[in-house]
């Protein structure tokens, strides 16, 4: 599976599309650009080129709230 959980945040490992590993920047992308940064400057800071890679940080949504709903 290319998703995990730490806490409530469901994040990606892997980009689906050619596999580069982006679990370790995740946290990092996410708290910067939620202080303000711009998040192309926060890729390029991070290492993160291919535009696939960054599609998977970009579009990482948290949708754990939505899920619990069919929990039985």
């Amino acid at each position: 599976m290319v998703l995990r959980g730490r806490g409530s945040i469901l994040e990606p490992i892997r980009c689906f599309t050619c596999g580069k590993l982006l679990g370790d920047k995740y946290a990092e992308f996410k708290e910067r650009v939620a202080k303000g940064e711009d998040p192309k400057d926060v890729m390029d800071d991070l290492g993160v080129e291919r535009y696939c890679c960054r599609r998977m940080l970009l579009t990482s949504t948290d949708f754990t709230e939505e899920i619990m709903k069919f929990k039985r």
